[in-house]
């Protein structure tokens, strides 16, 4: 998971640059780490 975040990071600063070739990574890291934070949660709950 620190590699997505690493990732959305560096992504944001190039869309705050506008160096971001294609927006569409930046939703597809952050739907990637809402998932892999619902997994974790529910199996945390268990």
């Amino acid at each position: 998971m620190n590699d997505l975040l690493d990732e959305q990071f560096k992504l944001k600063l190039q869309a705050a640059t506008g160096q971001l070739a294609n927006s569409n990574q930046s939703k597809r890291v952050r739907k990637d780490i809402a998932r892999i934070k619902t997994i974790l949660k529910e199996k945390g709950n268990d």
